[in-house]
């Protein structure tokens, strides 16, 4: 069934099928099924409700109390129908997501892996759902912080029409950065809303990590601290000498408080007494949770992407063409995972130095392929909420800013984030081979005036010239190969598949 197609007709229907409003309590749903609680179940008239377009079946379920109408990847907006045709008072939203969650949950343990790699591959999916999961209600203001952002770098850095230090500038800068600098804040909530722990208590540890005291840590400087496999270790915890690195603009560190919270807020539950619970339990979970961030997960990362930073580097300098394809095949996976922060310091340091950045050219054009993947998208898919979506993404993309394009489609659907890199890898080593360079911080299409140099005029051209080789490729694959409408219903029912097999559905 159509996204766009209008379940008034059903809704109304499925209402008159189950004895009508006056027989109804209240109505929630799971990931295929509408479930009611009847005040009389006999007067369900199930035939009727099963013969009904749109509907694969309808049960009573006794064990549960509930009337379950089978819809399917459907069901979220013929739901949204009948409670729009019942009123507010007919939902209840906290029944709604235990439900979702524990069918999800068993339409999961249904489809255990049976060896090694299906496990790895398993665990790999459920990250990403999870990040794209926590990403996609907040993908809408990150795209338009991103066009935001995209507008001043071209009204500042490329028109001179606004000055860098006058207030307009600090201003409208503060609205385009404002959801990424405190992008774990808002990711925290939706995480947490999704793993089900405390949207308030993780948003809470989302703050301290962005907390301007801890965003000062990481940026005072470094020289003379003592330091572990290259990493600084710039503060301390009860004594232990722990690294903090940069939590703005990251996703992966909250995502996973968002996860310890639920078990170690369960646990807490058990263990206090109800009378300090209220108290108690919020205070040591945001203690311990954050603790175990700001110890464990924080320099865990750092020591990783300290290594790929090193890696990467090295294979700049031993040969730009490999660096090229390597970089822009697989860069766009280290941001996944926030592994890309120790990138940043080498480039600025490059640039600070010598003016210019080989990496941070190469980087460029990742951006460029991921943008090009959510515009393939766009010109495929005949559904209007993903076309605006995607156009969003790709927009953001160009102007220098991939998150929307990665979390809200590339990831999401298909094969898009893959196919996207193909013409990354192809685009960065192409620039390899022709020695790009780049003579400042913006990138994507964007940042096309840090690519004029003085010394070498072709470089602009060769710029050009990655950049519609990378838009070609990273195009023709999301196109032909990486994208279909299908690929949308698919991700609705990715965790239904036995589900209707279980006539209990519990």
């Amino acid at each position: 069934m159509s996204k766009n197609k209008d379940y008034s007709a059903l809704a109304s229907e499925i209402i008159a099928g189950v004895g009508g409003a006056e027989n109804i309590n209240k109505v929630i749903h799971c990931i295929s099924r509408l479930r009611f609680y009847l005040k009389d179940e006999k007067k369900a008239q199930t035939e009727k409700i099963t013969a009904l377009d749109g509907v694969a079946g309808a049960l009573y379920n006794a064990g549960l109390g509930q009337y379950q109408v089978v819809i399917g990847p459907a069901v979220t907006d013929v739901y949204d129908e009948v409670i729009a045709q019942l009123g507010e008072g007919f939902a209840d939203e906290d029944a709604t997501e235990s439900a979702v969650a524990e069918t999800g949950a068993a339409a999961q343990k249904a489809e255990r892996p049976t060896n090694l790699w299906g496990w790895i591959t398993k665990a790999f999916q459920v990250l990403i759902g999870t990040i794209t999961g926590s990403m996609i209600p907040i993908i809408g203001l990150l795209a338009a912080s991103g066009i935001l952002k995209g507008f001043l770098t071209l009204f500042t850095f490329n028109l001179n029409l606004i000055d860098t230090k006058s207030t307009t500038y600090i201003i409208i800068n503060a609205m385009g950065d404002s959801a990424f600098y405190f992008l774990p804040i808002l990711v925290g909530f939706s995480a947490a809303k999704q793993l089900r722990s405390d949207p308030i208590v993780v948003g809470a540890i989302a703050g301290v990590l962005v907390h301007p005291t801890i965003a000062a840590l990481w940026a005072a400087p470094t020289k003379g601290m003592a330091t572990f496999l290259g990493i600084p270790m710039n503060a301390e915890f009860f004594g232990l000498p722990i690294h903090i690195p940069q939590y703005t603009y990251s996703i992966f560190p909250i995502i996973f408080a968002a996860w310890l919270a639920r078990p170690v807020g369960n646990w807490l539950k058990k263990v206090l007494p109800l009378s300090l619970r209220s108290i108690l339990q919020p205070l040591f979970t945001l203690f311990i949770v954050a603790s175990a961030v700001l110890v464990i997960m924080g320099p865990v990362i750092s020591l990783i992407s300290s290594a790929l930073a090193a890696g990467i580097n090295m294979l700049v300098t031993a040969n730009e063409a490999v660096a090229g394809l390597v970089i822009g095949g697989l860069y766009q996976v280290l941001v996944i995972f926030g592994l890309h922060w120790m990138v940043v310091p080498i480039v600025s340091n490059d640039i600070a130095m010598t003016g210019h950045s080989v990496l941070n050219a190469l980087i460029n054009f990742t951006m460029i392929a991921q943008g090009t993947g959510a515009l393939a998208v766009w010109a495929k898919t005949k559904r209007a909420d993903i076309k605006g979506l995607s156009l969003a993404g790709a927009l953001s993309g160009y102007a220098g800013v991939t998150e929307p394009a990665m979390y809200g489609i590339n990831l999401k659907y298909g094969h898009v984030f893959w196919m996207s890199n193909i013409g990354g890898a192809v685009g960065g080593f192409i620039a390899g081979l022709l020695k790009v360079d780049m003579f400042g911080f913006t990138g994507s299409l964007i940042g096309f005036p840090s690519f004029f140099s003085k010394t070498n005029p072709n470089n602009i051209w060769t710029f050009v010239i990655a950049s519609a080789a990378t838009i070609i490729v990273s195009f023709i694959c999301v196109y032909f190969w990486g994208f279909s409408d299908a690929d949308l219903d698919k991700v609705k029912s990715a965790q239904k598949k036995n589900v209707f097999k279980d006539a209990t559905n519990k």
